[in-house]
């Protein structure tokens, strides 16, 4: 099961890099943040819309004293995440929809960062106001939030914004594309009863824009905010409490 759920996850990595080609500096550059701001070898960080546990897995070999805790609401990412890391010490899933207050109701105590990887531009505007402001609640005093996106300045400068999907663009094709991965895994025996039906792609929900992650930091409560990483229009946006 293990090896199976691994394999999976290996194809899930392969086509998330189409999308996201220097998908590991990017990782590197959220793990050397928590590393310099926590600046203790035992941090607790959350990773938030973890999937299947690809920067979860990569910080705790970084990291090994850490205690991880990915937060996801996927049924299916759900499932490989617990099968193939279900026995990997300081790391534990917890199912929590980050779109509906009180998602981090089972911590009993602050946090010292709170990373995420393209996931959080799935949140409406009104729900990442909400999730941030959570978030900023449970971090403790100086806790950094790392959230590593698709975050475009097409509303504050559209002409420097064509370039940066230019840089992105990734130059191969990957074996699957995100809609061939889940018709393919849909299919598997082991995990295809997992998926569950997905209503579509609307990207007028989604929030991409830089501007308004910025806002909800700042309304959260954030006091320092800045881009630490960026190529083409995948950046690494951090916030100190």
């Amino acid at each position: 099961m293990r090896e199976h759920a691994q394999s999976w996850i290996a194809r899930w990595d392969a086509q998330q890099e189409f999308y996201v080609p220097h998908r590991e500096a990017l990782f590197t550059a959220i793990i050397t943040a928590v590393e310099e701001i926590t600046g203790r070898p035992d941090p607790v960080v959350l990773d938030l819309g973890c999937g299947p546990g690809s920067l979860s897995t990569r910080l705790l070999e970084r990291i090994p004293g850490a205690q991880v805790i990915g937060v996801d609401t996927n049924p299916l990412l759900f499932a490989l995440a617990q099968a193939a890391h279900a026995d990997t010490p300081g790391l534990r899933f917890v199912s929590a929809d980050l779109s509906q207050p009180g998602w981090s109701d089972f911590l009993d105590g602050p946090v010292d960062a709170a990373v995420s990887s393209t996931a959080l531009h799935w949140l409406a505007e009104p729900q990442l106001h909400t999730a941030y402001a959570e978030v900023h609640s449970r971090l403790a005093p100086g806790g950094i939030l790392l959230d590593g996106d698709h975050l475009t300045a097409e509303d504050t400068a559209p002409t420097l914004a064509r370039v940066h999907r230019a840089l992105g663009r990734a130059t191969t094709e990957p074996e699957h594309d995100w809609e061939q991965w889940w018709d393919a895994i849909a299919k598997d025996p082991t995990f295809g009863h997992h998926v569950v039906p997905r209503a579509g792609h609307d990207p007028h929900t989604e929030t991409q824009a830089l501007s308004t992650h910025l806002k909800a930091l700042t309304a959260a409560g954030f006091i320092e905010i800045d881009t630490i990483w960026q190529h083409g229009d995948s950046r690494v946006l951090a916030a100190i409490r």
